[in-house]
Parts: C-alpha cells; structure tokens; sequence
C-alpha cells in the first residue's frame, strides 16, 4: 500500500470512530484503489496519550479491506471488552493505527517465529490469544516472552504454549498517525 492509500485508510478510520461516537453515519470511501478493495484482514487499535484505549480485528475478511477497516474502527471504540465504549469528550485526544494482516500460517516449531516480524495467534481448548508484531517489538521482549505473553492474552498459563497449543504466525503492515 502506498503512503496516499494508509493515509486515505486512517482518515476513513478517524471519521468512522468520531461518526460511532457520536451517532453519525458512517463515512464511506468513494472509488477506492484496488489496493483498498483487497479481501485481508486488519486490526485497529486505538491509543489515548500513548496507551492502549481499544485493539479489535478479524483475521479473515469478507469485504473489501476498506469496509473491515471500518468495521473494526468501529468495534475498537465501543467493542472492546477491556475498556469503557468512547465517549465524546473522548474525541478531543486519540490516535489511530491500522495493521493490515497477512494470511495465518501454523508452524510446527516456535523458532520459526521472529520477534518483530512476526504475531501471535495461540489457541488451546476453548482459549485464544493475538498478539501483534509491533507489540513485542514495543516491550522489548524476547520469543520466550511473546510466547508467555501470548499465552496470558488468552486467559492461558504462561507454559500452555508449549503442549497441544496451535499456533500461528502472521505479518503486518503497520502504519498510524503521528502523536
């Protein structure tokens, strides 16, 4: 993706949040660019002075990357079990980052995964977990950690990981606004 179709993704994301919280309707993206229009998955997170304020995305998609983008824009401000749903006065401070997944892939070894390239989706049982690339690349840890990490995430003790746990890897393009 290039810089002028990130930058069309995050506005669309920013109107859909302010449109969400405050009863709107959402935006649309008119004529979008084949790259906009690809089927993949996204996670947008929302952070409020540099801390985590909302996380939502789906690994798979069945619309076009514009209309998850909103889709998710819109879950991360109200949807977030961990947090409140965004309020307007809310508006006045946040910042939006979009990771545009690619497709999971299983491994079959943990040293296939490298540290800030790849994420983390776990599964045990009933339990999952997602971590994204740039979250342990933010914390400074190590694959031991991100694995614990991950682990943890899904409700799972820090070890689950390494007995009957599926695990899968994904990269991400990752781009946000400034602040």
């Amino acid at each position: 993706m290039n810089k002028k179709e990130q930058q069309q993704l995050l506005h669309l994301a920013r109107e859909t949040v302010c449109a969400t919280v405050t009863n709107q309707p959402l935006p649309l993206l008119e004529a979008p660019a084949a790259a906009l229009c690809s089927h993949s998955g996204c996670f947008v997170t929302i952070k409020q002075q540099g801390q985590l304020r909302g996380c939502i995305g789906s690994f798979v998609a069945q619309q076009p990357l514009w209309q998850t983008v909103r889709e998710m824009a819109v879950a991360a401000a109200i949807r977030d079990p961990r947090f409140y749903p965004m309020k307007p006065e809310d508006l006045t401070d946040f910042n939006l980052e979009i990771s545009v997944l690619s497709p999971l892939q299983q491994i079959r070894s943990v040293e296939e995964i490298t540290v800030g390239l790849h994420g983390i989706y776990l599964i045990k049982g009933h339990s999952h977990g997602v971590l994204l690339p740039q979250v342990a690349v933010e914390y400074g840890w190590d694959r031991d950690t991100f694995l614990r990490q991950t682990c943890r995430k899904a409700g799972l003790p820090d070890d689950a990981w390494q007995k009957d746990a599926e695990i899968y890897l994904f990269s991400a393009e990752v781009f946000g606004e400034k602040g």
